[in-house]
């Protein structure tokens, strides 16, 4: 018999209410270094500091915890920006040719950053601009004069215009135009050239009213804007770059595209024109690239800086990227692994001092931000504590850990603190502003596994993400990095003097190195790392260095099966004999899969000494503990010879890919033939559901949503052996009266494994092995796969971690009851008794909102209004970057969000889920962007900066704020804020009719109780099979005769 299920009328007030104490969306905050960076400026006063990106955003840091996002309506790219000192002020230019002023503000006790005015240079008066090119009037350089009312703006066409700030107005009769400056050049330089555009403009260090224009061609002028006179000029030979004055206004320094640099000397007897005191090339004498940028810095213990970037010589080192710091005698060439955008120095900019002292340099370059310490001698590096390259090699994946204990957490520190003895013990320069949010509550850690078999561990407890340790896996392999380096070091010259600095590498001495799969005990200290060669590390904690030998086991996944050879790489061969290993994670056994296929899934149990692992080709089990192998079984289907290519392999049947594709395209046509039979009895089951509908109107009850028709997967699909997740649990699988540990496993065609596991109680683990014996195997009816595999307690709570219970750390979990397994697939959620393996509930995602699953997590989500109150639901994010969150094990759905755009693949591959209700997924190869959703557990900056305006009597400061949410990433989607994040679900494309059918109030005062969520039987049957190997030959021969007398019923939930 049929069953229908009738949604009642009406919300639930007090759910709702609940609903939006527990589930609130924000995008919070995004950790890394900006992707793609284009400016760089500093605020000498404010100590803050700004990067504006490609992509039109802008972002200013301070103190640790203290930034500030904003982005340009148009995405554009930013190629200037500039403070406005002590204001609170910054002036953006696009590539576009557009002014725009933002502003932090104050609100509600923090502070904000908000765009106010924009601005667009017209044309010159009395051209005619229809003929002219615009590139005349594009601005080239800005010049803020110190008073801050005032910005000077050089152009391409030679012109210099003047803005009133903070109101952006153009003053066109202080506009200053190449034939008014030609009148002072000497006739002899002139030549019937261009002086070309404007290159440089420069405030004079003790006369404001004067300003050192510098011109393409080679010109500068000193020109006095009251009295609009030409007081010096600088007849330059070389194309210009760059010009600096020297604190005192009495030397000027000029760089140029030959990759030299003038001295020029302005004293108060010196003539109208003037020619350089010394020209130098320092890296020539043969040609060199121009020197883009440079900086002339007094210091009072003598000897001054000459700081600047480029100037290279073409033919040897033309490809390097470097900034060169030369005082005195001492010259050290500063080599970066990426393009040089901009720099600036921390120095004393008060009026007073007679020296600028700098005491630090900041280069942004492409993909790093480095700080060099001018004061400590050899100029070591200033650990950042935030902007750190995540993507100093590539990311392959990340891993999540919540509430790290403090003993763990020091361990690790001093680990990593031992890494980096070189760095400077000076302090961070960027100090502006506080940080007004709480401290973390809990400790949170980051692991990101990269490219190069490297794996970082971050602080993600707060708002900054701060480098906490780094281990490296590929020198217990024989690679040629070792060859790389001797090579690296012996063809480096004495001149010029390089030196390496920054850590963004982006090259692997080989593929197979990368990292697929990590999993750490945060209360053993165990982890285990898998790679892209089926290499499996299981590794150890030491607080102090060893030389040990690492114990290597081979374990063959296919288990013997013929027909099938591996096209793709070869393994990674371990190094021989004793290895040492510094302080930190040390492995202590390998694992090597054959064949050598990257690593899918990875568990581990460390109170049963237990790590299991999973490839394209099947899943092994390993005891760590005894160094001995328990089992290995492959999933291959006899038809997947694509799972045999590797994924380094170029090898590809395009025509077998191509066949299946029209076979199943052929499939799909004649089922839905079949489908549209008038005599089935499904179709007259749809056409009365449709009369039901219709007679009892919308307001008198509503069915459940028309479902889509979801094709099952063809058996014989490529790569349908992979296994996708795995997990230990101690249930109840044999029968309802014993408990025991289990192993359970998904793959890609829907399979599901349970093995039931014979573990020695811990007095004995030397003398007894582990056995694996297989219980269940259940196939999912359309074969999608299995993204995740949880067990519930007789409460439906998620069992605890291992020595969680034992440590007092969390509650016992529920043995009366029956046990309860929730198998998340690409298309639905289901939860099984056990040990029987009956469905319960299910929710079919894919036939009600059309998209598929790619990453499920349970999460504990903690009441903002009740401090002990918390929900275990399921967090699913789909291939459309939609977030859903379901009751567990009820499965209803509570709340829908767009989280990730569609289109950014990469960027939902990446996503990881916490255990308290955030996440963080890739917005760029070197930003994470982290959401939260819980409305109780946000990590965001809040912060105040203590601004001193002078010009707040404008309009511009009686302007009224209100705080706009936070515009689309580069790479991300619109965040939601407020009342639109409590909506539920997905309230802007609803209609009231189906927000209201989103959520059924149970008729118990519980979220989890699934009493009536039966089965949806409305729709297509969905029918599982299940093979029980544990059960007494009796009962085995009784399921038989139960299946057969089923035949002849309407089908259901098939046991074999």
């Amino acid at each position: 018999m049929m069953k229908f299920r009738f949604r009642r009328q009406g919300h639930d007030p007090q759910r709702e209410k609940l609903k939006q104490d527990l589930f609130a969306f924000h995008k919070t905050v995004e950790h890394g270094f900006p992707n793609q960076p284009s400016s760089l400026a500093f605020d000498p006063k404010l100590r803050i500091m700004a990067i504006g990106t490609k992509s039109g955003a802008v972002k200013i840091y301070g103190a640790p915890g203290v930034e500030f996002t904003g982005l340009h309506r148009e995405s554009a790219t930013v190629t200037q920006i500039h403070f406005l000192p002590g204001q609170g002020r910054l002036l953006s230019l696009l590539d576009d040719n557009t002014l725009h002023l933002w502003e932090i503000y104050q609100k509600d006790g923090y502070s904000h950053l908000e765009e106010t005015r924009s601005f667009l240079l017209p044309g010159r008066p009395g051209f005619d601009s229809a003929n002219s090119p615009p590139s005349i009037t594009r601005i080239t350089v800005i010049l803020l004069m110190s008073t801050c009312d005032l910005a000077c703006l050089g152009t391409e066409g030679g012109g210099v215009y003047f803005l009133e700030l903070p109101g952006l107005t153009l003053l066109e009769d202080k506009a200053l135009y190449q034939d008014e400056i030609l009148q002072s050049v000497p006739e002899d330089y002139k030549c019937g050239k261009a002086l070309g555009p404007v290159e440089s403009l420069q405030e004079h260090p003790q006369d404001p009213a004067k300003i050192l224009i510098g011109f393409s061609r080679g010109l500068m002028v000193l020109w006095d804007k009251s009295t609009r006179e030409v007081g010096h000029v600088f007849l330059g030979n070389q194309q210009l770059e760059s010009v600096s004055w020297e604190r005192s206004g009495r030397t000027v320094v000029s760089s140029h595209s030959d990759g030299g640099y003038a001295v020029w000397s302005l004293a108060e007897g010196s003539p109208k024109s003037i020619q350089p005191v010394t020209s130098t090339i320092p890296y020539g004498p043969f040609p060199c690239k121009a020197i883009n940028k440079i900086v002339w810095q007094t210091c009072d213990s003598g000897g001054h800086f000459i700081i600047f970037s480029g100037g290279m010589p073409r033919a040897s080192y033309g490809d390097r990227h470097c900034v060169t710091i030369l005082q005195g005698q001492t010259l050290v060439t500063l080599d970066f692994t990426s393009r040089v955008i901009d720099f600036f120095t921390v120095y004393d900019t008060e009026v007073e001092e007679e020296f600028d002292n700098p005491a630090a340099l900041v280069a942004l370059v492409e993909e790093e931000l480095v700080v060099i310490d001018l004061q400590t001698p050899g100029w070591p590096t200033i650990p950042a504590p935030y902007l750190a390259p995540l993507h100093s090699s590539a990311i392959t994946c990340a891993y999540h850990i919540s509430n790290v204990p403090l003993k763990l957490w020091e361990r690790i520190i001093t680990a990593g603190g031992q890494q980096s003895p070189r760095a400077s013990s000076g302090n961070w320069p960027v100090i502006g502003g506080r940080n007004l949010a709480q401290a973390p509550t809990q400790r949170g850690l980051l692991l990101t596994g990269h490219e190069d078999g490297t794996v970082r561990f971050w602080d993600a407890s707060g708002v900054s993400l701060k480098p906490l340790y780094k281990l490296s896996t590929a020198h217990i392999f024989q690679t040629d990095c070792e060859h790389n380096d001797s090579l690296n070091q012996s063809g480096d010259e004495d001149w010029p003097p390089f030196r390496k600095v920054g850590c963004f590498d982006p090259y692997s001495d080989d593929p197979r190195l990368g990292i697929q799969k990590i999993v750490l005990c945060k209360y053993t200290a165990k982890m285990v790392v898998a790679g892209t060669a089926g290499q499996v590390l299981v590794m150890e904690l030491n607080d102090e260095k060893s030389e040990h030998t690492i114990n290597v086991a081979v374990m063959d996944l296919l288990q013997d099966r013929e027909g099938f050879t591996w096209k793709g790489h070869d393994r990674l061969t371990p190094k021989n004999g004793s290895l040492s290993f510094a302080q930190g994670f040390q492995p202590t056994a390998l694992v090597q899969c054959m064949p050598p296929a990257a690593v899918t899934a990875v568990t581990l149990h460390s109170e049963w000494n237990l790590v299991a692992f999973g490839t394209s080709h099947g899943f092994g089990l390993y005891d760590y503990y005894r160094r001995n192998p328990v089992l290995g079984r492959c999933t291959l289907h006899p038809n997947d010879s694509l799972a045999m290519e590797g994924p380094l392999s170029r090898v590809k049947s395009l025509k077998k890919s191509l066949r299946q594709s029209f076979r199943r395209i052929r499939k799909s046509r004649v089922s839905g033939k079949k489908r549209v039979n008038a005599s089935s009895p499904s179709s007259k089951v749809q056409e009365a559901n449709a009369q039901l509908a219709e007679q009892a109107g919308p307001h008198e009850v509503e069915m459940t949503p028309v479902q889509r028709r979801i094709e099952p997967r063809s058996a014989d699909d490529s790569l349908s052996g992979v296994v996708r997740c795995l997990c230990f649990a101690d249930t109840f699988l044999r029968d309802a009266a014993h408990h025991g540990p289990t192993m359970w496993a998904g793959t890609n065609s829907g399979s599901v494994f349970a093995y039931a596991l014979e573990v020695p109680s811990q007095e004995k683990f030397s003398e007894r092995s582990v056995e694996a014996v297989l219980g269940k195997e259940i196939q999912l009816m359309h074969r999608a796969p299995v993204v995740s595999i949880a067990i519930l307690d007789g409460r439906g709570n998620p069992l605890p971690e291992p020595y969680e219970v034992s440590r007092d750390l969390a509650k016992a979990p529920e043995m009366q009851g029956s046990h309860s397994v929730l198998i998340a697939s690409e298309e639905q959620f289901k939860v099984f008794s056990l040990p029987k393996v009956s469905a319960k509930t299910k929710f079919k995602l894919t036939a009600h909102e059309g998209c598929r699953v790619r990453k499920v997590a349970l999460v504990s989500f903690a009441s903002a209004a009740c401090e002990d109150y918390s929900e275990n639901c399921l967090a699913c994010l789909t291939n459309l970057g939609d977030i859903h969150v379901f009751t567990v094990p009820g499965l209803r759905p509570q709340v829908h969000y767009d989280c990730i755009r569609k289109e950014d693949i990469s960027g939902i591959a990446s996503c990881v889920f916490t255990k308290h209700g955030q996440g963080f997924y890739l917005i760029s190869p070197s930003e994470f962007e982290r959401f939260s959703l819980s409305t109780r557990n946000i990590t965001e900056p809040l912060c105040l900066l203590d601004l001193n305006r002078a010009h707040d009597t404008n309009c511009l400061g009686n302007c009224n704020f209100s705080a706009t949410p936070k515009l689309n990433q580069a790479n991300g989607t619109h965040a939601l804020h407020g009342s639109e994040a409590n909506h539920s679900p997905a309230s802007s494309d609803r209609t009231p009719d189906e927000l209201q059918a989103s959520f059924s109030p149970t008729p118990v005062d519980s979220p989890n109780n699934s009493i009536d969520t039966p089965l949806d039987t409305t729709g297509e049957i969905t029918a599982e099979e299940v093979k029980d190997y544990l059960v007494p030959s009796e009962e085995a021969e009784r399921n038989l005769r139960n299946v057969s007398e089923d035949e002849g019923r309407s089908p259901g939930i098939l046991i074999k």
